[in-house]
């Protein structure tokens, strides 16, 4: 990039750390990421049948794309609106640090949560283990087969939903290959997966080989898109008196995998996703042509480009912090009418709780941060255990739980948009390991679940 192109897009070259990024660059990434959040939350959602489910476009999918449209369309802007590479960089930085804002309200809904969690009984506990490896079992080797490099352990650890983002995000940083893989796995789950997982449910249920409470506790992969999707095509095929327990049961075990599912793929999933991908990809990932072909980096400068949450500036984290509060706070007003004041207070309270764990962090480095915070914010989230923690479920009992994802998307929107010729490289296989990923965390919890009926 030469001097002028840099200087347009706020940063002195490619690939350039985000600390090189000018004040005017940085001013101009965190208003337009709002913009697009007010305008995705304006547009809301869209629904509209296809076979026998339902597709739920949402805000955060609107997000998501509009910023990987102007990223991709930089070249093409004036410069008071374009995002270059570099700010493309710094928006993946940021992500990272915003997503400790999401782990915050996801810890403290697990805190929250617990005594309905006790309540799930062991069936519930123990399909989990499905859900958790059913992905990998699956799409793993099917990934390798297909030469996929490091990016299946992003798409295959899990569903890729927003709390496996942050997870990768924080591990190996969303400029990662495994990063560019669970992205992959969001976006496709996004876009294919409830129509996929409603006619998979449907054509299993139809074959009545299955407990309807098995393929019901299968339903609960973490989503509520998919979840709905699956079940709306489950109950289709069960009595009617059935249809009150069996929509109970896939709303524990969806409420469960959201909660424990967390914990799961952190200290279980991911592991064994990776140690797996050592063992078998120099088996695997050779027996096909493209295999044997490494895949090659969309620019030989990207990896590390956007650091660790933890690695950025006080200032650029700051900044995360200031554009998730904002895009929050807009979405909530925007789509479910929660005043912005009272938004940013429960704001606070998060960004409060993140600064600590950020200065034990900065004063610890080899404190597992991830680890830490989501601990920390899921013992204050549990009703009357320390003296303040009722009055912080009060702040953010109000930030609903979707508006976090659409700042989120917009931010990786814009960190994709860099990787776009990868994803293109990537192209239908990824998909195929995507939806094949999504089937087997529903068969894998079916599966368990069905030993103990």
């Amino acid at each position: 990039m030469n001097s002028v192109a840099a200087s347009s897009s706020g940063v002195a070259g490619h690939g350039d750390a985000p600390a090189r990024v000018t004040g005017a660059g940085k001013l101009r990434l965190a208003l337009t990421v709002l913009a697009i959040v007010a305008l995705a939350e304006s547009i809301g959602s869209a629904k509209f049948k296809l076979g026998p489910g339902q597709v739920v476009l949402m805000p955060m999918l609107w997000a998501l794309l509009m910023a990987a449209v102007w990223g991709v369309a930089q070249r093409r802007l004036p410069g008071a609106l374009r995002i270059g590479t570099g700010l493309q960089s710094l928006a993946g930085a940021l992500l990272n640090a915003a997503l400790m804002l999401f782990v915050v309200k996801l810890s403290l809904t697990v805190g929250a949560a617990l005594p309905m969690v006790r309540q799930a009984g062991w069936a519930l506990f123990f399909q989990e283990f499905g859900h958790a490896f059913g992905t990998l079992a699956l799409g793993l080797p099917l990934a390798l087969l297909l030469g996929i490099k490091r990016e299946a352990v992003g798409s295959t650890f899990s569903v890729g939903r927003e709390g496996n983002i942050a997870i990768i995000s924080e591990k190996y940083g969303m400029a990662s290959p495994e990063g560019r893989g669970v992205l992959a796995e969001y976006i496709t789950g996004t876009v294919l997966g409830a129509v996929f997982i409603a006619v998979l449910a449907g054509f299993i249920a139809s074959l009545h080989i299955f407990d309807p409470r098995s393929l019901a506790m299968g339903a609960g992969v973490g989503s509520g898109s998919l979840m709905a999707a699956a079940l709306g095509a489950i109950s289709a095929q069960v009595p009617p008196e059935a249809v009150p327990q069996v929509t109970a049961i896939a709303a524990a075990s969806n409420l469960l995998t959201s909660v424990a599912g967390f914990y799961f793929t952190l200290f279980l999933s991911l592991p064994a996703c990776s140690w797996l991908y050592g063992k078998l990809e120099p088996v695997l990932g050779r027996m096909t042509r493209r295999g044997r072909q490494p895949l090659q980096e969309s620019a030989p400068d990207m990896a590390g480009s956007a650091p660790a949450a933890h690695g950025l500036s006080l200032g650029d984290t700051a900044l995360a912090w200031l554009v998730m509060a904002g895009g929050v706070a807009t979405g909530n007003a925007l789509s479910y009418k929660v005043p912005v004041l009272v938004s940013l207070e429960g704001m606070l309270v998060m960004v409060l709780i993140v600064a600590v764990a950020e200065i034990a962090k900065r004063l610890l480095p080899r404190m597992p941060l991830l680890l830490v915070l989501s601990i920390l914010a899921t013992v204050i989230g549990v009703p009357g255990l320390l003296p303040f923690s009722d009055a912080v479920l009060a702040f953010t009992g109000k930030l609903n739980f979707m508006a976090f994802t659409t700042p989120v998307l917009a931010l990786a929107g814009f960190s994709v948009a860099k990787d776009l010729p990868l994803f293109r490289r990537l192209g239908w296989r990824i998909v195929v390991v995507s939806l094949t990923a999504t089937a087997g965390t529903f068969l894998g919890a079916t599966l368990i679940a069905e030993f103990f009926h």
